[in-house]
């Protein structure tokens, strides 16, 4: 394989003054420390230390040593149309020289050696969707576009040309970065739109969904706008979803496609193979618990719970069902060479979400699982979780799932088997009962007088 060019070499070719050090936390929130390009060498050599528990839910308290990020300079992205010479890396969180197994990217790595050991190479896309708002003098949220407002505005051209600057902007900036945007479209919403990228192997599609987050909030701030991924800021508009495309090869050959032979057997009429109708079944068997990672928030299920909106269709699932080229269900089959996880949201943490549709998936391969016929729920699976809380109860009742956030814990180091995902499940747990606790308008508006 060739040599790939060290971080000080690739700052030289792109006039590079300052590097992001940059990592997320397990909710997805991105850090990062401003590397001048005369101590690049240094971080690429040392890393750089943040205190761990100032950073967020990385799993250390105080008086836990540093955590200490190491550049991956296959990832370095010059980000010049933010700031002229800027750049941002992602890193590799460690403690004391060992990778640190609360650190979702070390996660996800950990999960795709299993997927190599187990014959295969994960490609993914994701779809990011967003909102585009202002604040008012009072705080409140409004759409940035003051006149998209109609009832069905999904695709309006006259919507997307009002945006044009922002989303051009965005799209030549994608393309910079050699990701192949391919379309920008007005989503369902008022103010939502989605900007999509060619797919990639599953790290550097983790990799670039925090990246454009990241460009996609700093771009809109340029231009007076907040940029939210919540899944749903608004109870009457349809709610913002991560949906992730899903493939396998195995030795560079497509697995999912099945065998186009005249007679061939093809139990459940979409084309696929053995493999992947596994893979399917995994999804399904493992939705309730996969749905604490793949919509991580107490936001999250006011999306999938929603049953309408003001475009008169929610796009998001609430049964654990599959089919073809139809977006009601949990799984979608749009062609033979992927599937289309409709359950994530834009909470999600990229690098956990996609490891998670990974796990369950190749479980399903592993034990051979059958999906069931076509758009039907298999009997001993329930709806998807009405909540936070009853998917973290899912998540920790079941092993697979729990077992994919462990996946970095070593056999023999100082992090115990099973934390990860003890801390994950007490980090959403306290979450969901921050929100409890918390009296809303709904509360003061139905009790003030009932009684």
């Amino acid at each position: 394989m060739p040599h790939s060019p060290d971080l000080a070499t690739l700052c030289e070719a792109n006039g590079t003054r300052f590097v992001l050090a940059l990592f997320v936390d397990l909710r997805g929130k991105p850090c990062a420390k401003l590397v001048p390009v005369e101590a690049v060498d240094e971080l690429a050599t040392d890393g750089v230390g943040f205190a761990g528990y100032a950073v967020g839910a990385i799993g250390q308290e105080p008086k836990d040593p540093d955590l200490v990020v190491v550049p991956d300079p296959a990832s370095f992205t010059p980000v010049p149309f933010i700031k002229e010479g800027l750049a941002l890396v992602h890193c590799d969180p460690h403690v004391e020289g060992r990778p640190w197994p609360f650190a979702p990217r070390n996660i996800l790595k950990a999960i795709l050696a299993q997927t190599t050991d187990a014959g295969f190479e994960p490609w993914v896309g994701a779809e990011v969707e967003y909102f585009l708002l202002k604040r008012r003098s009072d705080g409140s949220l409004v759409t940035a576009d003051a006149e998209d407002t109609a009832d069905q505005p999904c695709y309006d051209v006259r919507g997307l040309t009002r945006m044009y600057d922002h989303l051009a902007g965005v799209s030549t900036a994608i393309n910079q970065l050699g990701w192949g945007n391919y379309a920008n479209d007005h989503e369902d919403g008022n103010g939502q739109f989605e900007q999509n990228f060619t797919y990639a192997d599953a790290l550097t599609t983790a990799d670039r969904v925090v990246t454009l987050r990241y460009l996609l909030s700093m771009m809109a701030a340029d231009r007076g706008m907040v940029c939210t991924f919540m899944p749903k800021p608004f109870s009457d508009r349809t709610g913002s979803g991560l949906h992730l495309h899903l493939s396998l090869t195995s030795g560079g050959v497509p697995v999912f496609p099945g065998d186009d032979a005249e007679g061939a057997d093809d139990p459940h009429g979409l084309g696929l193979s053995p493999t992947a109708y596994s893979f399917v079944a995994g999804l399904l068997e493992h939705a309730g618990a996969l749905q604490a990672t793949i919509a991580p928030t107490v936001n999250s299920y006011k999306r999938t719970g929603a049953t309408t909106t003001a475009s008169g269709a929610s796009w998001a699932p609430r049964k654990p069902t599959y089919g073809g080229n139809d977006r009601t269900h949990y799984v979608r089959v749009p062609d033979d060479q992927r599937v289309e996880l409709r359950g994530g949201d834009g909470s999600a943490n990229p690098y956990l979400a996609i490891a998670s549709a990974l796990g369950a998936g190749l479980d399903g391969v592993k034990r051979s699982l059958d999906p069931g016929p076509v758009g039907a729920t298999a009997s001993h699976l329930p709806d998807l979780p009405r909540t936070l809380l009853h998917a973290v109860d899912l998540l920790d009742a079941d092993p697979v799932m729990a077992g994919v956030l462990d996946a970095a814990v070593p056999e023999n180091g100082p992090v115990a088997p099973g934390s990860v995902s003890t801390y994950f499940a007490g980090l959403k747990r306290d979450e969901f009962f921050a929100w409890h606790s918390t009296v809303t308008p709904w509360e003061v508006d139905t009790y003030l007088t009932a009684f």
